[in-house]
C-alpha cells in the first residue's frame, strides 16, 4: 500500500534567465521612453519625421555597450600641493563644521583641556568649540573622498576663513 502512495517528482528544465532579464529591463526602459516621447504631443500624434527620429534614438540606445564590470581601483591619496585644496570647496562645508564642533564640544564636556582661554561669553562647551574653530587652533585634518575612493587629507589651516 505504501508503494501506491509514492509520487513521482518531475524537475522542470532550468532556462538561462540572465539574458532574458537584461532584455526585459531594456525593453521596459525603451517602452517607457517611447511613452514619454508620445505624451509630449497629446494634442497631435507624432509626424513621420518625429517617429523616424524616435526609432533612430531607440535603435541607438539598443546598440549601446552595457558596462557590467567595474575595473578595480586602488584608492590613493591626492597630495596637497602648495596648500591647495583640489577636492571640494576651499572653505569648510557646513557638514564639516558641524562634525568638528560637535566632536570638539563632546571632548570639552568630557574634561579635555581647551586650546584657547575660555571666553566670558561662553556658556556651554559648544561655544568654546566654535571659538576654537574660528581661530583654527584645533589640530584636525579633514579627509575628502571622491566616488572612486581617491582622497585628500587637508589640514584645517589650509581652509579659508
Amino acid at each position: 500500500m505504501s508503494d501506491a502512495k509514492k509520487t513521482e517528482q518531475i524537475e522542470a528544465p532550468v532556462e538561462e534567465e540572465s539574458n532574458v532579464e537584461e532584455n526585459l529591463g531594456l525593453t521596459k526602459a525603451l517602452d517607457t521612453y517611447r511613452k514619454l516621447i508620445d505624451r509630449k504631443d497629446l494634442v497631435e500624434p507624432l509626424t513621420e519625421k518625429e517617429q523616424d527620429s524616435l526609432e533612430r534614438k531607440i535603435k541607438e540606445i539598443e546598440e549601446r555597450e552595457v558596462v557590467e564590470r567595474i575595473e578595480e581601483h586602488d584608492p590613493m591619496e591626492i597630495p596637497c600641493e602648495k596648500n591647495k585644496i583640489t577636492i571640494g570647496p576651499p572653505t569648510l562645508t557646513r557638514f564639516e563644521k558641524a562634525r568638528i564642533m560637535g566632536a570638539r564640544a563632546l571632548q570639552l564636556s568630557q574634561g579635555a583641556p581647551p586650546f584657547i582661554p575660555i571666553p566670558k561669553t561662553a556658556r556651554i562647551s559648544l561655544d568654546i568649540s566654535m571659538e576654537e574653530l574660528e581661530q583654527r587652533v584645533i589640530p584636525i585634518t579633514i579627509r575628502r573622498v571622491l566616488p572612486n575612493g581617491d582622497y585628500q587629507n587637508i589640514p584645517i589651516d589650509y581652509f579659508e576663513k
